[in-house]
C-alpha cells in the first residue's frame, strides 16, 4: 500500500491495513478549540465540509499531551496522528505540534469515488531544526498587511515558524517609530521602478505579530545597516554618507534601468552596495539605539536582525567596529542579534549573534570563514543558500519574474537537492539553528507574484528545515518529493495558492 503524500516529509509514517476514515456532514470533532477552528477552515476550503463540534467521544479528536510517548513525539512542536476506519486522533506535545498535526491532516484528505476520506495511517513527527523561516522583503516593493497575513497562512501550513520581515532598504523605510517620525514621513513613499511605497503603522505591525502568533510563527524584524541605508538619509541626512558609485552599480543600472543614487533623492533602482551610515559619528549610535529600542518593545519574539550585508561603501575596519557595537546594543536589549554572514568578519561581534548565511551551496572564497565565526563564538547559523532557496530567483521556464544572479535560474530540483549539514564545512546540525527561504522583491509587486515565486520551491525549503536528514529516510529523495508536492496541487488550489505549475512536478488534478 502506498504512503499518503505529506510535505514536509514526516519523521515516521506507516500506512494502515484497514479501511480509510470517511468524512460526512455529520462528522464530529472535539478537543482544543484553536486546533478545531484550524481544521474546520481546511475542511471547508478543501471539501466543503464543516465538522460538528462535540464535547467528547467525537470522530476526530484533537488534544495536547506533553507526554505523547516515545519516538519523535514528546519534543517541542511534535505531533502524532492515528487514523483508522472508526476514528481520527491528532495529539500534539504542545499547541504548536497540534497545529502542525492539523496541517498534515489536511494534506491527507483525499477524494475517493465521490467521498472524502483520510487513509488509515500512523504518523509520528517532530522538526529537525528549531528555526524554520521565510523572509519577505517589503522594502523594495511594499506589501500590505493582508498580503503579509496571507503569506503567514501559506508558510505556516508547511510548518515554517518564523517570518523575517526585511523592513528597510535603500528604496524605502517601512515601519513607523515614534522616536524617529521622519523615517516614515520622508522615506517611505517610493519603491523600485517608481511604484508607490507605504509603511506599517505600529498598529499594523502589532496586527501582523499577533496574526503570526495565532499561526505559531514569530516575527523577526530586520533593519538593515550600515549599508542599504539610502532611505535613512532622506529622513536624517546628517547620519548618511554620500553614495559611493562603483562599476558594478553602473553595470546593474545598464542591465535593469534606473538612475544613479543622489543624496536626498529617493532611490528607485536595483543596484546595491553604495550607501553607508556615518560610522564614527555618535549620532549614528543614538539613532540605532532609538530604532532597535523601540522595535524590541514592539516585538515579542527573541530576535532582532540588523542586516550587515553588502556594505561595500564601508571600509572593512569601520564595518567591523559598527557591527560589533550594534550587536552588543541589541544584546543589551535582551534580544538575540541576527546578521547576514558578512558580519562574521568582525571577530568581536557579540557572541550571541546568529549568522545568516546567504552564500551558495558551495561557498565562494571567504564566505564559509565568515559564517564559521558565529559558530566559533558559541552561537549558530541560519542557512539561506541563495542558489537553492532564494525564492526570488527565476524558474528555468515560466514567468518573467525574478532575477538570475545566484548561479542562474533556480529549479525545483535545485531548491531540494542540498543538505544543510554539508554547506559550511565543519558545521553540522549542532551549529545550525535552522533554515530560511528569503523572497526579495525587486520584481515582486503583488500577492500573486509572491505565490508564483514561493510555491512549490518553499516546500523544498520547508523539508530542508523540518524533515530528517537526506539519506536517513526513504522519503528524503527528489523523486519522492516531486510526487508528494504534486499531490498537494488540489489542496493548494482550494486554499487559493496560485503556485507555479512547474513542469518538473507531476501535478495531480481533480
Amino acid at each position: 500500500m502506498s504512503l499518503p503524500a505529506v510535505v514536509p516529509a514526516p519523521a515516521s509514517i506507516e500506512a494502515g491495513s484497514g479501511a480509510p476514515f470517511r468524512l460526512t456532514s455529520a462528522t464530529t470533532v472535539s478537543g482544543e478549540p484553536d486546533a478545531a477552528t484550524a481544521l474546520a477552515s481546511i475542511l471547508t476550503a478543501r471539501a466543503g465540509l464543516t465538522p460538528v463540534a462535540a464535547e467528547a467521544s467525537a470522530d476526530i479528536e484533537l488534544r495536547i499531551d506533553p507526554s505523547t510517548g516515545s519516538g519523535a513525539s514528546g519534543a517541542a512542536e511534535s505531533y502524532r496522528i492515528a487514523v483508522d476506519e472508526a476514528s481520527v486522533s491528532v495529539t500534539g506535545a504542545d499547541a504548536t505540534g497540534l497545529f502542525y498535526g492539523v496541517q498534515t491532516l489536511g494534506q491527507l484528505l483525499t477524494r475517493d469515488a465521490g467521498e472524502w476520506i483520510i487513509p488509515a495511517v500512523a504518523i509520528e513527527d517532530a522538526p529537525r531544526f528549531a528555526y524554520r523561516g521565510v523572509m519577505l522583503d517589503v522594502a523594495r516593493h511594499f506589501h500590505g498587511v493582508d498580503t503579509v497575513k496571507g503569506y503567514i497562512d501559506r508558510a505556516s501550513s508547511l510548518k515554517f515558524n518564523a517570518l523575517h520581515l526585511h523592513l528597510t532598504d535603500d528604496q524605502g523605510w517601512r515601519i513607523q517609530l515614534d522616536s524617529r517620525p521622519e523615517l516614515t514621513v520622508k522615506a517611505s513613499g517610493t519603491a523600485i521602478g517608481g511604484d508607490p511605497g507605504g509603511f506599517y503603522t505600529k498598529d499594523d505591525y502589532r496586527e501582523i505579530v499577533e496574526y503570526a502568533a495565532s499561526r505559531h510563527m514569530i516575527v523577526v524584524p530586520e533593519v538593515d545597516m550600515p549599508g542599504h541605508t539610502h532611505a535613512v538619509g532622506l529622513a536624517y541626512p546628517e547620519l548618511a554618507e554620500d553614495p559611493v558609485i562603483q562599476d558594478h552599480m553602473r553595470d546593474v543600472i545598464d542591465q535593469y534601468g534606473g538612475e544613479l543614487p543622489v543624496p536626498g533623492v529617493p532611490y528607485e533602482a536595483l543596484a546595491v552596495g553604495f550607501s553607508s551610515l556615518k560610522i564614527h559619528d555618535e549620532a549614528t549610535y543614538e539613532f540605532v539605539a532609538d530604532v532597535f529600542g523601540e522595535l524590541a518593545a514592539m516585538t515579542p519574539g527573541p530576535y532582532l536582525h540588523f542586516g550587515g550585508d553588502e556594505s561595500l561603501a564601508t571600509q572593512d575596519d569601520d564595518f567591523a567596529y559598527f557591527v560589533t557595537r550594534v550587536s552588543a546594543l541589541v544584546a543589551d536589549l535582551g534580544k538575540t542579534p541576527v546578521a547576514w554572514h558578512e558580519a562574521g568578519s568582525a571577530k568581536d561581534i557579540a557572541d550571541t549573534t546568529i549568522g545568516q548565511y546567504w552564500g551558495y551551496v558551495t561557498p565562494l572564497e571567504g564566505f564559509a570563514e565568515k559564517a564559521q565565526t558565529f559558530v566559533d563564538n558559541g552561537a549558530s547559523l541560519i542557512l539561506s543558500p541563495a542558489d537553492a532557496i532564494y525564492l526570488d530567483m527565476k524558474y528555468p521556464s515560466g514567468p518573467e519574474l525574478g532575477l538570475t544572479w545566484a548561479n542562474g535560474p533556480t529549479s525545483v530540483q535545485d531548491a531540494y537537492s542540498w543538505e544543510p549539514a554539508e554547506v559550511v564545512p565543519g558545521v553540522g546540525d549542532e551549529g545550525i539553528l535552522g533554515v530560511e527561504a528569503p523572497l526579495w522583491t525587486e520584481t515582486i509587486r503583488t500577492a500573486a507574484d509572491i505565490d508564483t515565486m514561493a510555491f512549490p520551491r518553499a516546500a523544498a525549503a520547508a523539508e530542508a528545515g523540518w524533515s530528517p536528514r537526506t539519506g536517513t529516510s526513504d522519503l528524503r529523495t527528489r523523486e519522492s518529493f516531486r510526487a508528494r508536492v504534486g499531490a498537494l496541487g488540489p489542496l493548494w488550489t482550494s486554499m487559493g495558492i496560485g503556485f507555479h505549475p512547474s513542469e518538473e512536478i507531476p501535478w495531480v488534478t481533480e
